[in-house]
């Protein structure tokens, strides 16, 4: 696993810097559009409208096939976002930066799916069946430290500048917040820039398909074509079933839970600072999903992903159960805020990565495999954002506690696509 050319040099960054992206585009700047005065419908809601280009993205992945490498398309991509981070926060110093930076976003997101779309490509058609397996657990670990570091590292560190070192008020919400999160996004931007050199050393090329188009046109026709392949797959619609629904109850969960944390007691939050909550997420959090991911890759290592998935299922989604329970009490200590938390983030390092597997070796085998694992993952950002936008506006409408019930709820569907989600691929 640790020899000279082995993808444990270029799997972990890769998926970090996915994650890095996907998160901070997805899910930070619900935090930030808050910290600048938005409610929380509104700042979830527009930060869901991000996934729009991870939904959508299937229908650039013939693209990525027609041009140089699927590395070619990881690095510039890369380039491009981090020059896209640093742009939103020179925006930021505009009169109009509002605008301007959700333009920016949006560039970002069609960008970020475009990463996601070349490193998935890269690594379904540089490792055979056997190793990727060995690598999920590892995959599925490294993609989970990027919403550690960016909704824990990176909130934490806006909430310390913040305050202690632009000396602005810690429950203020306003423009004060944007000499803050101006550092947040340069730091992000480097960060990403560092990924890109490193992976131009170490990252192989990717494999072309067999039909790798030529030309637009033949791009557009593999296109139809491929959409005309996917749906002729066994049980294709029990497969779209899964993939939407397997962490619906998590699309709900992934942006209210840090607004319950941070939003005042008199209105059903916890009343922690940025600082904190990005402290949990960012130590006993991160923790927590190592393991959990870790874990959970030797589990399906071992056991098999056919036998575990519905296992794997209900790890991801009845731990949400501590939201539920943190509503009810509204606890002030942190011990028990943290254990509440570290117990949701393990199972759902523990329990994701059998969706991973899931989609690589059941929903994407075939003439297109990169494309139609794009589906897959395109169908789970589909779930995110739909779920991200109404979040927002359910919870303002039904409260803190009758809102984590609705996401209890939510668990039922998942749990019955799993019980019958078809496995026609060896493993």
């Amino acid at each position: 696993m640790f020899t000279r050319g082995t993808p444990m040099l270029w799997v972990p960054s890769g998926y970090f810097t996915m994650a890095l992206t996907y998160m901070m585009l997805t899910s930070v700047t619900s935090i930030m559009f808050k910290n600048l005065g938005m409610d929380n419908g509104q700042a979830a809601q527009y930060a869901s409208y991000l996934i729009l280009a991870y939904t959508i993205k299937p229908l650039f992945a013939p693209f990525v096939e027609m041009y140089r490498t699927k590395k070619f398309f990881v690095l510039c991509s890369q380039l491009i976002i981090a020059a896209g981070f640093a742009g939103v926060a020179l925006a930021m110093s505009l009169p109009d930066y509002m605008a301007i930076m959700v333009f920016l976003f949006g560039v970002l997101s069609l960008v970020g799916a475009t990463q996601d779309i070349a490193s998935d490509g890269v690594y379904v058609t540089s490792l055979d069946a056997p190793t990727q397996s060995l690598f999920c657990g590892i995959q599925s670990l490294s993609w989970n430290i990027g919403p550690i570091v960016a909704s824990g590292g990176m909130v934490y560190l806006s909430g310390w500048l913040h305050t202690q070192y632009f000396h602005h008020a810690a429950g203020s919400f306003g423009a004060e917040w944007i000499d803050a999160w101006r550092i947040i996004f340069f730091l992000v931007a480097a960060i990403i820039v560092v990924a890109a050199l490193w992976h131009a050393r170490v990252m192989p090329d990717g494999a072309k398909a067999e039909n790798a188009p030529t030309s637009v046109a033949q791009a557009a026709f593999l296109l139809k074509d491929s959409f005309v392949t996917f749906f002729q797959k066994r049980d294709v619609w029990l497969m779209i079933g899964f993939a939407f629904l397997f962490r619906l109850s998590i699309g709900l969960l992934e942006k209210i839970g840090p607004f319950f944390m941070v939003d005042p007691v008199a209105q059903g939050g916890l009343g922690l600072s940025n600082e904190m909550l990005g402290l949990i997420y960012g130590t006993y959090g991160l923790i927590a999903v190592l393991v959990g991911s870790l874990l959970g890759g030797l589990f399906v290592a071992k056991r098999g992903l056919k036998s575990t998935l519905f296992v794997l299922c209900c790890a991801v989604n009845i731990p949400n159960v501590t939201f539920l329970l943190m509503s009810i009490w509204q606890p002030q200590n942190l011990v028990v805020i943290c254990a509440g938390v570290a117990i949701e983030k393990f199972f759902f390092g523990f329990g994701s990565v059998g969706f991973m597997i899931y989609l690589m070796q059941q929903l994407a085998p075939g003439k297109y495999t990169t494309t139609h694992y794009a589906f897959g993952t395109g169908l789970m950002g589909l779930c995110m954002m739909v779920t991200g936008v109404v979040s927002g506006h359910l919870q303002q409408a039904l409260g803190y506690v009758h809102y984590f019930w609705l996401v209890m709820a939510a668990t039922i569907p998942s749990f019955l696509i799993t019980w019958y989600a078809p496995f026609h691929q060896k493993s």
